[in-house]
């Protein structure tokens, strides 16, 4: 079957009201079936969680159903990550993700929140997740408002900022993924269409999901029919070649975080991030980062 071209989204109210009914909303209604489809784990994020030493914690920020949050098969309990989504049905199966009868610590919230003390993780994980985020000011942005006769700057944290804040300064590592509009000869998506151009700010679609299965009790989207099956359109930003690492620049630099390799010397004291890995895997594109600080000029 040939790829299908997606539907360009229009985002024509406020974001937050757009992603619970294109993102949130479809999450709920489609968890049961959407879960068994999503039970392998990708090689590259396997191996990033195969590096922690034992007794490191993380997070998994945007966990869905818990694939990831037994890893590494082969050290079962060594490390801990907790599960962080913002759809309940989704995480009632993530609470027992895996073989044997453990309960895995999972929390309801938005990625977009901070319940977490600055650098209390040790590695977090960002999986299919930034691209469900309605605006490049939700992905990245700082907003100056006036309250009560006073200017005052009301910062809106992107998922980026929020995962540097929530690593370790010192060791923290951060893997994230997201969606390419570069898709590979498998998918069954397309997303340019004949006549246009590949663009350098990537693309906003609706990526339909076609319910094979009932849906799962509690609020449910309108959905549209396919072949008489019920068929729910999600949001998405399809990313372009280097827009992930270039948000995750700007997202380090508002912090006051320098992007480099922790240098050997140094005439004050300084925090950064390194990317460690830039790249793309099965129509996704990736980045590893590893925090670093020196307390003391060297």
């Amino acid at each position: 079957m040939a790829p299908r071209t997606l539907e360009t989204a229009t985002i024509d109210e406020d974001a937050d009201i757009y992603e619970d009914k294109t993102v949130h909303a479809v999450y709920d209604a489609i968890a049961s079936h959407f879960s068994s489809t999503r039970y392998k784990p990708w090689p590259v994020i396997a191996a990033f969680l195969s590096a922690p030493p034992t007794g490191w914690i993380g997070l998994d920020s945007g966990t869905g159903n818990g694939k990831y949050l037994p890893l590494p098969l082969d050290r079962p309990g060594d490390i801990w990550t907790i599960g962080l989504d913002r759809s309940r049905n989704l995480l009632t199966i993530a609470r027992t993700a895996g073989k044997g009868e453990v309960i895995r610590e999972v929390v309801w919230g938005n990625v977009l929140e901070n319940g977490w003390r600055i650098g209390v993780f040790d590695y977090a994980i960002s999986v299919a997740t930034i691209h469900h985020l309605a605006t490049q000011q939700r992905r990245m942005i700082a907003v100056q408002v006036r309250e009560n006769g006073f200017c005052a700057t009301l910062v809106y944290f992107s998922l980026p900022q929020r995962l540097l804040q929530a690593v370790s300064p010192d060791h923290g590592r951060i893997l994230i993924y997201v969606w390419a509009i570069e898709q590979d000869e498998l998918s069954k998506r397309k997303v340019l269409g004949e006549q246009e151009v590949l663009a350098t700010t990537g693309k906003d679609v609706m990526v339909p999901w076609v319910l094979t299965i009932p849906a799962t009790p509690g609020p449910i989207p309108s959905p549209g029919e396919s072949e008489n099956r019920p068929v729910y359109n999600r949001y998405y930003h399809m990313f372009a070649k280097g827009e992930l690492a270039g948000l995750v620049v700007d997202a380090a630099t508002s912090l006051g975080l320098q992007v480099s390799v922790k240098p050997d010397k140094t005439e004050q004291p300084l925090r950064g991030v390194e990317i460690v890995q830039d790249g793309w895997e099965r129509s996704n594109y990736y980045v590893e980062l590893r925090r670093w600080t020196i307390l003391e000029a060297s």
